[in-house]
């Protein structure tokens, strides 16, 4: 009997427009503490020292690493589907101001 409670329920997700719509990130900052995990999703623009945090999102440790596996995953099947990600340096990853990999612009 106690195995037909933990037959898989459907969820159902709601999602508003604006949720939708969602937010353009190019740096994740990541804190924790002995409870959760604190993502920072932010947007740097070309030529400018300063980042805007567009979204925190806190989950658990638990979920973090729910997380991490569900990205591995996912990236996995994207390079197999569209080839391999290149990612720079980790030396080359934080410089600052990002230019984008082009010249700054000049007015």
């Amino acid at each position: 009997m106690e195995q037909d409670n933990f037959k898989e329920q459907e969820l159902n997700v709601e999602i508003s427009e604006e949720v939708a719509e969602g937010v353009y990130s190019n740096l994740v900052m990541i804190a924790h503490s002995n409870s959760e995990f604190v993502l920072d999703f932010t947007r740097i623009m070309p030529g400018l020292p300063k980042a805007k945090v567009k979204a925190r999102v806190i989950i658990t440790p638990e979920h973090a690493k729910r997380l991490l596996a569900a990205l591995q995953d996912n990236i996995e099947k994207y390079e197999a589907a569209f080839g391999n990600i290149v990612s720079p340096a980790p030396e080359e990853s934080y410089k600052l101001p990002m230019t984008f990999g082009g010249k700054m612009g000049e007015a």
